[in-house]
């Protein structure tokens, strides 16, 4: 979880963070956030260059950051759960290949 949020998700975040900042300064801290969550149009911005970036940052990287990071731990959940030995699984399948024994009869 560490190693992907520093290699991966870090440099990314910290973009969107300095776009939002830039943005936030120039057009206002309101008008950064709505144009961050798609509320507001980026054509009506005073400085549409930095609004169009923002607004095209907010609509693909926020929710591919957010299904990165699900996908992540969900895939870590699968692999703990997945973990047995093999000689485990090798067995239980030689077990369930062979004959059902008969109860000896009378």
């Amino acid at each position: 979880m560490h190693r992907w949020l520093l290699l991966r998700a870090l440099p990314g975040l910290l973009a969107l963070c300095a776009l939002f900042i830039v943005d936030g300064t120039v057009d206002g801290w309101v008008g950064a956030y709505n144009l961050l969550v798609g509320i507001d149009s980026p054509g009506e911005a005073k400085t549409k260059w930095c609004a169009w970036l923002l607004s095209v940052t907010g609509w693909a990287a926020v929710p591919a950051f957010i299904g990165g990071f699900v996908g992540y731990l969900v895939t870590q959940q699968i692999d703990s759960h997945r973990q047995q030995d093999v000689e485990v699984i090798l067995s239980e399948l030689r077990r369930a290949s062979l004959p059902a024994q008969q109860p000896p009869g009378p």
